[in-house]
């Protein structure tokens, strides 16, 4: 599918492309005829109407429901799995099958289908989610009193309530909340069907008052943050393939029917090669307008989607309900995250209960597992190769993961994992 939009995307634009004459010397010396081969543009023109018609085709498509026979339902195009059966099939003795299983259809529907699924109950335990957004409130009170008001993405500042790098505020605001929040191996699963290990988590709480206004459709980080001027100066196959390098979710805090304006969708527009120049023309957005979508969410329920997906935050056109939601923008290993998180603060802050959880269920835990994956950086570079070099049987130096999984086996105080890394740090410093 993704090709044969691409196809038609060149098809649809020759003026864009140029051709150059390719000769070949036979060993005899005889000269064939040149041969014309077509080379796409490095960058993007201005749009045409029959841009606009094959958007509208791209997402006028419609999710087959045989082709992801774990879901529970196909609704509205969306994709639809049912979290206890996902944490049944995990903790099963096939778990690692059934992993790889559930990893290849997230995968092949974020890529290759309509770009976004939902996980009912993601987040099944109410009283985890209640103890978050009591640490969300504490810190949110505590910004405004000594910062005033903060800016938004794609709405204007003031009409939300937003808190950056909620990741690490709530790990030090809560230290056993944290935990319980990131001990999933729902998240883990669907974090790495996507961008591999090593993943690095950013998180965004972001509440939104009632009468509080739609955000403009868009896609998101890396280049949907940046200029329309800037995004066009990078190579058409490099903006496809930026979408590859982050993972976009939203875990409901609160119940979100659809009076309160749950996530705008629209499945299958990241198929569209040059969507993050064309997000902000009015064409496209009418197209948005009239072909998105949106779910009605209960609390702890999860969305994720392409970071290529058009969207946009709906109205809550409610009198009397905030709409609350724990924003993540997850990145791969060898992508730069969003905003810049300190693992070592964070580890600090949680290790006595990552300790007390590891004693309950055990190192290998898949939560045990799925919180230090949260937390550390689980990649080896950049480093200092003089001082932190690969060892003898391999071409990579341990990661601050790899650290901090022994240091949690051989039951390492808070004072001691300390120790640890700091000296990871100070063999990758220059």
């Amino acid at each position: 599918m993704l090709s044969r939009c691409r196809a038609a995307a060149s098809s649809l634009a020759p003026s864009r492309s140029s051709c150059r004459s390719v000769h070949y010397v036979a060993p005899g010396g005889t000269n064939p005829p040149p041969v014309r081969v077509q080379r796409a543009s490095r960058l993007r023109g201005r749009f045409d109407k029959g841009d606009i018609e094959l958007f509208k085709e791209i997402c006028g498509q419609t999710t087959d429901p045989s082709r992801y026979p774990l879901a529970s339902s196909v609704a509205k195009n969306v994709v639809v799995y049912d979290g206890n059966t996902i944490r049944k099939s995990l903790a099963a003795s096939s778990r690692g099958e059934t992993r790889d299983e559930f990893m290849a259809e997230f995968h092949d529907c974020l890529l290759q289908g309509p770009g976004v699924f939902a996980i009912k109950g993601c987040m099944p335990d109410h009283s985890v989610l209640d103890r978050a957004n009591a640490a969300f409130r504490t810190i949110i009170d505590r910004e405004r009193r000594e910062s005033g008001v903060k800016g938004d993405h794609f709405a204007p500042a003031g009409n939300n309530e937003r808190v950056w790098n909620s990741f690490q505020k709530h790990a030090v605001e809560d230290p056993q909340g944290f935990v319980d929040y990131y001990a999933n191996e729902v998240l883990d699963t669907v974090f790495e069907a996507w961008l591999g290990p090593g993943y690095r988590v950013t998180a965004q709480t972001n509440i939104v008052k009632p009468g509080g206004r739609a955000q403009q459709p868009h896609r998101d980080y890396h280049l949907g943050f940046q200029s329309e001027d800037v995004a066009s100066r990078f190579p058409i196959v490099s903006q496809i393939a930026s979408q590859l390098l982050t993972l976009q979710a939203a875990v409901a805090h609160t119940d979100m029917p659809l009076i309160s304006g749950p996530t705008q969708l629209l499945p299958f527009s990241q198929h569209f090669d040059y969507g993050y120049t064309a997000y902000r023309h009015p064409e496209f957005i009418d197209v948005f307008r009239s072909s998105m979508v949106q779910l009605e969410l209960a609390k702890g329920d999860a969305v994720f989607f392409n970071p290529a997906l058009f969207h946009a935050a709906g109205d809550n056109d409610s009198t009397d309900f905030d709409r609350w939601a724990n924003l993540f923008q997850v990145s791969a290993c060898w992508g730069k995250p969003m905003e810049s998180v300190d693992a070592t603060a964070v580890l600090r802050a949680v290790w006595p209960h990552v300790q007390n959880l590891a004693k309950k269920s055990g190192h290998d835990a898949p939560g045990v597992q799925a919180l230090l994956k949260a937390i550390c950086d689980g990649y080896s570079f950049p480093t200092n190769l003089d001082k932190d070099p690969p060892p003898p049987d391999g071409h990579c130096p341990p990661t601050q993961l790899d650290r901090a999984f022994r240091a949690l086996e051989s039951d390492k105080t808070t004072a001691q994992l300390e120790e640890v890394l700091e000296r990871y740090e100070q063999m990758r410093l220059p």
